[in-house]
């Protein structure tokens, strides 16, 4: 596998439906009202390390200002996302992409990074690079870069969707990155109006 750094794209995923927040949440501005909005830090994290950065985002909400792509299927969740990310990837020649969740307002450049030395380093038929809670087990498959050699699972798992994205790829094809709770700050996402008040907390205490 050629893991030149080089070669790999990025997409911000942007095409949920912020119901459990009741407002898009990727226009939140946490940093504060003059600041970035969540999607547009984002979407600046990946376009500043990688070549080439899409927002993943549905038909019916595109993103001005931003290079788009539409869901592969609608309504079927981030996987969805990714496989129109795979599939623009390896139309124009990337060996991968790496997909962000424009939820994560505490992620930064140096975790990612790290993710991306990881899939550099990778063993032979890795697939998916990604973090893991090393207290949970839990994988962080909205931070992780998938080769588009598993694109052939995503396509399979469009005909059958239904299923976790972090089953998409077998486990035996994941390169895993385990974190502890102090590492654990950059992948605090937010889902509901609790988890800004959590998220402004953590801000007031470090800036």
């Amino acid at each position: 596998m050629d893991h030149l750094q080089g070669r790999v794209a990025g997409v911000v995923l942007a095409g949920g439906l912020s119901t459990r927040m009741g407002h898009d949440k990727a226009l939140l501005r946490v940093y504060g009202a003059d600041k970035p909005d969540l999607l547009a830090r984002t979407h600046a994290l990946l376009a500043d390390l990688l070549p080439r950065c899409w927002v993943s985002c549905r038909s019916d909400a595109p993103r001005s200002g931003y290079d788009c792509l539409f869901d592969a299927k609608p309504d079927q969740g981030p996987a969805a996302g990714i496989l129109a990310a795979l599939r623009a990837a390896q139309a124009q020649g990337f060996a991968a992409v790496l997909a962000l969740s424009c939820d994560m307002p505490l992620m930064d450049a140096p975790t990612l990074r790290r993710l991306l030395a990881a899939r550099a380093a990778a063993p032979a038929g890795t697939l998916a690079t990604l973090y893991e809670d090393a207290a949970s087990g839990r994988p962080e498959a909205l931070a992780a870069v998938y080769e588009t050699a598993s694109l052939p699972l995503f396509e399979c798992w469009l005909a059958m969707p239904g299923g976790r994205l972090n089953c998409v790829v077998p486990q035996q094809n994941q390169w895993r990155l385990p974190y502890n709770a102090e590492e654990s700050r950059p992948f605090v996402n937010l889902n509901r109006p609790e988890d800004v008040k959590r998220v402004l907390d953590i801000l007031g205490a470090y800036l």
